[in-house]
């Protein structure tokens, strides 16, 4: 690797102490360096568990280790020598602190697990885990050879009704309806050589749809008694820690989602790697509470209506479900496997991905493209990618580069690993855009759920639009789809030839913890660093419908009566009313475009209209309607609107209830309307006298 130890100490901080001989003939200052305190960054994963354990075995160590990648990502490459303010940035964020700890969630299985499938191949599966395991099998038919006469598993047999759960918590509910009796059966096989329509099965189940009734095999089980027609098919429910599944997906009535619950598995019983996870489930686990949920910005529901459902519909381990008693959504946190997409396409922020923080990413991410910029890069890419399928890739281009077999990755390309790709959205993309990145790439792999990537787009979609209303030209936004180091090269290279606008002088906010503060921090900015003159902007950007968590809403005032149910159901408070006056207003800053004001409104008077207003008046009030208010016929004084009271005297003006009398006094006020019922109660008195 062609290290220029000179550049990176100027990029780097003064005090720093550099090391840049192959890593192993340091292992000496190493050594010196964890007794010292200061914080210590190997810029090698190659020696990872070496430099780990050498650290653990030196006498008073106290320093904390650190690994970074500087070598797939930018030293291994055709661009290697040009990639120094690249190596700066990734050793600059090494240098961070960790995310702050987060609740987590905490998961037991004490080992006992479900195998589902074919009776010989279930055996199969529970003969590589019973040594470790406590293994129940559910048979789903003989297989190919049937199973083995010794019974050395629990054997459950019958139509599962459904199968729910996590590690350490699925349960099974199953409807035992079979004539034969798996925990009397001895598997002598004298019903199999009995039945004359072959209809008993090496499982020791009987097809009922095959059985003619003959009921051989019942005088042929006389001496054990496990064959009863007369039974009644009982419903029994079992609870297990692990599931493993060996049935075809598209037969399987349940976790067919892509995100499977964590303790679930399929096997085709090949993948042995798969049995191996499986026997290391056995204990108490951990993983980070990755969300946080606030539930008084929540756009989901209001008074029964229910409108915003980004996050339940893009949720690929189906943990997001809609509460309607307490007119929210609920997340079951077992379930949720931290992909973060729920928190990229919510409106309002009432999701926020917890580990780690939009802060803690906007540190990094501010951090990566100020040193980048400070040594002297120039149009930095952020390369977002997972920590898993996305990281490999990245390793196995450079490897690839470093054998001169592809270009690997270019100098200006500066790798991000995110637990997820969906896990960050447009208020840390804006952000990146604003700090001085010139383009945000997101490596998808096939361990993205559809949705996903359907989500993703639709958000670039709308930050794209944004920035060209501004002026800002070419594209920042874009998906790489890649399934190996080759299409990841060819899509890398593809972005040399593009240049982007990006803002003359980077900004400076801290990403903000809630969403909508964030994006105002970057919109600004952006705004205020626009290529194009506020002259020459549109007075508005108008945005994909459907995605975006701005706009305005149009009213239809001859329809509207200012009934104002729009302003109750509004989680934003975009939409007021005024106690002075009747009349409707509106905060185009605050709207969310959640559509719950549409959904309400009694008289479809209400479309949304997505856009960025441009001109001050996004953040003042401004009146959408308005009208006088209606007098009381006996007192005068204002109690309704206009509009609303004639048109409730029109809809009752022809029922047979609200005729004479009684049609006046809708046009009273509520205390003048009970005094002239009192009234009108004691003159028929009198006149009854």
């Amino acid at each position: 690797m062609p290290l220029d130890a000179k550049a990176l100490g100027q990029a780097l901080r003064e005090d720093l102490k550099l090391h840049t001989t192959l890593c192993r003939r340091e292992a000496g200052a190493f050594q010196q360096a964890v007794q010292s305190g200061d914080e210590v960054v190997v810029a090698c994963t190659q020696e990872q568990r070496l430099f780990a354990e050498l650290g653990e075995q030196t006498e008073n160590a106290v320093s904390p280790i650190k690994f970074v990648n500087i070598r797939e990502t930018g030293g291994w490459s055709r661009d290697a020598a040009k990639a120094m303010p690249k190596i700066a940035a990734l050793l600059a964020a090494a240098h961070l602190p960790d995310p702050e700890p987060v609740p987590t969630v905490t998961y037991q299985s004490a080992g006992r697990v479900l195998v589902i499938g074919a009776i010989d191949a279930a055996e199969r599966a529970a003969a590589l885990l019973s040594d470790v395991l406590d293994v129940t099998l559910f048979t789903q038919g003989p297989g190919n050879a049937g199973g083995a006469q010794a019974r050395r598993w629990l054997v459950l047999g019958g139509r599962i009704t459904a199968l729910s759960g996590w590690l350490g918590a699925f349960d099974l509910s199953w409807e035992a309806g079979n004539p034969i009796d798996l925990d009397l059966c001895t598997r002598c096989n004298a019903c199999v050589a009995a039945c004359p329509e072959n209809a008993i099965g090496l499982d020791y189940q009987i097809d009922l749809a095959a059985c003619q009734s003959h009921r051989a095999c019942v005088k042929a089980c006389q001496a054990a008694g496990a064959i009863d027609f007369s039974r009644e098919p009982v419903v029994q429910t079992e609870r297990f820690d692990l599931v493993l599944d060996l049935r075809a997906p598209s037969a399987t009535p349940t976790f067919n989602q892509h995100a499977l619950p964590q303790g679930y598995f399929r096997w085709d019983g090949q993948d042995l790697p798969t049995l191996l996870t499986l026997r290391e489930l056995v204990g108490e686990f951990e993983k980070p509470r990755f969300f946080t949920y606030q539930p008084k910005l929540c756009a989901h529901s209001r008074n029964e209506t229910v409108s915003c459902r980004a996050c339940v519909d893009i949720c690929s381990a189906e943990a997001i479900s809609s509460d309607k008693g307490r007119q929210q959504i609920k997340v079951n946190p077992n379930l949720c496997v931290g992909c973060g997409a729920c928190t990229t396409v919510c409106p309002t922020g009432a999701l926020t991905y917890a580990y780690p923080r939009a802060s803690e990413q906007g540190v990094k991410l501010r951090t990566l493209l100020s040193t980048y910029a400070g040594a002297g890069g120039k149009e930095a890419v952020l390369l977002l990618h997972s920590q898993e399928r996305g990281q490999a890739l990245v390793e196995e281009l450079g490897r690839a580069a470093q054998l001169k077999v592809a270009q690997g990755v270019p100098a200006n390309v500066i790798p991000v690993a995110l637990w997820h790709t969906a896990s960050l959205g447009l208020d840390v993309w804006l952000s990146a855009i604003a700090f001085g990145a010139s383009q945000i790439v997101v490596l998808v792999t096939r361990e993205e759920a559809p949705q996903y990537l359907e989500g993703l787009q639709a958000q670039m979609d709308v930050a794209q639009a944004l920035l060209r209303g501004l002026g800002y030209s070419g594209t920042h936004l874009q998906l790489l789809r890649a399934a190996t180091p080759a299409d990841l090269d060819t899509g890398l290279q593809a972005l040399a030839g593009t240049r982007q606008a990006t803002p003359a002088m980077p900004a400076r906010f801290a990403v903000a913890s809630e969403k909508r503060a964030t994006l105002e921090l970057a919109l600004d900015h952006l705004i205020e660093q626009a290529p194009r003159a506020a002259s020459d902007r549109p007075e508005a950007i108008e945005l994909p419908a459907g995605a975006s968590p701005f706009g305005s809403v149009t009213v239809n005032k001859d329809t509207c009566t200012l009934c104002l149910s729009c302003v109750s159901a509004c989680p934003a408070a975009a939409l007021q009313d005024n106690p002075q006056l009747p009349q409707l207003r509106f905060i185009e800053k605050n709207c969310v475009q959640c559509g719950l004001c549409v959904k309400t409104c009694p008289e479809d008077a209400i479309v949304l209209q997505p856009r960025l207003l441009l001109t001050p008046q996004r953040r003042q009030a401004r009146v959408l309607n308005e009208t006088p208010p209606y007098a009381c016929v006996r007192c005068g004084k204002p109690f309704g609107t206009l509009k609303a009271i004639e048109a409730m005297l029109g809809k009752l003006a022809g029922h047979s209830m609200f005729q004479g009398a009684a049609l006046e006094r809708l046009k009273m006020c509520g205390d003048c309307r009970v005094i002239d019922i009192y009234s009108a109660e004691n003159e028929s008195r009198i006149s009854d006298l």
